[in-house]
């Protein structure tokens, strides 16, 4: 059986993790999908290099940034917040830069997919871009949110690389589910390896299902709405 400190862990990392991704790449994912900038390319790029980045390459930067002699290390330390490699604190700031892409790029597609036409006819309204946003904006591409955030949380559960060089594999405090299928791989431990991974199978199947149900929810309404 699974230790469940570990699958509580793996889950609290997830949920603090997708949490903080949902309210950074909303913006994020807003701009990028209005903005004319001759900076989008660059900004976006910037944004997407966790997808062809090895996890150790971005693990070992991520180290030296955070670590006592880097500058967000050194600015958590004159802060009273104290180190961040091998603590939970460093592994959700890692696991949030390395999942963004994940979670920026189905927001941006479901905003770029609402078209250009019901945010004007919004603003021949009369209404604010707040309001355009949240009226508009955000309702047609809720399921685009939804398909963002499953995503993410999943693609945390199953991080090992990053969470390994930033966090180590301390029982408790950074061992999520990824470490302890291969530390019972690592012993012979099979069985108990099968658990966790058969888990996690059967997890990301049913994630990638709601995913791409939703997916069809998203063109169909807006079919309905062009």
């Amino acid at each position: 059986m699974p230790d469940i400190t570990v699958v509580y862990l793996t889950l609290k990392l997830a949920c603090v993790v997708t949490l903080v991704l949902l309210i950074i790449a909303t913006p994020l994912a807003w701009w990028m999908s209005q903005t004319q900038s001759s900076l989008k390319s660059l900004i976006g790029a910037m944004f997407a290099l966790p997808l062809v980045l090895p996890p150790t390459v971005l693990g070992f930067y991520l180290l030296l940034l955070l670590g006592p002699n880097g500058p967000l290390g050194s600015l958590s330390e004159q802060l009273g917040v104290g180190r961040l490699p091998f603590t939970f604190t460093g592994i959700v700031i890692a696991c949030v830069v390395h999942t963004l892409p994940f979670v920026v790029q189905p927001m941006q597609n479901a905003f770029e997919a609402i078209g250009k036409r019901p945010l004007e006819v919004a603003m021949t309204l009369r209404a604010s871009p707040w309001r355009v946003f949240w009226k508009v904006a955000f309702p047609l591409a809720r399921p685009g949110f939804f398909a963002a955030a499953i995503l993410g949380f999943c693609h945390t559960i199953g991080e090992f690389g990053v969470v390994l060089m930033i966090g180590g594999n301390i029982p408790g405090e950074t061992r999520v589910m990824a470490i302890e299928i291969y530390n019972h791989v690592e012993a012979l431990e099979y069985g108990q390896a099968h658990w966790l991974a058969g888990g996690m199978l059967v997890f990301s199947f049913v994630a990638l299902l709601i995913i791409y149900s939703l997916n069809d929810f998203t063109k169909q309404r807006l079919k309905l709405c062009a």
